[in-house]
């Protein structure tokens, strides 16, 4: 199955906060505001300082996606490419989706000067998505995520 990989544009907007709803109800059971993530993601796409998204198109139909936003690294003098909001359409899974979407976002990170690396995080339940990520070259680093959501 052929995956076009493009940036995504404004008009693809509805369809990325639904794909974002339906990761936050399936990963963590967590039901999102949906003005409040369609305005996320409205802004995003308006603000490439904010990150990028890509989308995988099937068909001419939008079957998944990915997002990256940005940190900068004193410690390697560069910035690293967090990837988000990954979701692959349930019909659309185990076919290589993900996968073409990740190749596509790696290569650009390499031709990028200034890139460093790239990292996501995954739930430590998620065995499966872990073994997607392995076997496409990621490794567990020692580090733990903490955060502090501010409850604006």
């Amino acid at each position: 199955m052929a995956h076009e990989i493009r940036d995504a544009m404004p008009d693809d907007a509805a369809v990325i906060a639904d794909f974002n709803s339906r990761m936050a109800e399936e990963t963590e059971d967590r039901t999102l505001d949906h003005t409040v993530i369609s305005a996320g993601v409205a802004a995003l796409l308006a603000d490439p300082g904010k990150g990028r998204y890509w989308v995988a198109i099937v068909d001419g139909e939008i079957v998944g996606q990915l997002m990256v936003t940005y940190e900068w690294s004193d410690w390697r003098n560069g910035t690293l490419w967090w990837i988000q909001s990954v979701y692959v359409h349930p019909e659309h899974r185990r076919k290589g989706v993900f996968a073409a979407l990740y190749r596509h976002v790696e290569s650009l990170a390499v031709a990028e000067p200034g890139v460093c690396g790239l990292r996501l995080y995954v739930e430590r339940d998620n065995e499966r998505a872990q073994k997607t990520y392995e076997a496409l070259g990621m490794v567990k680093p020692s580090y733990l995520v903490m955060e502090s959501i501010l409850g604006r």
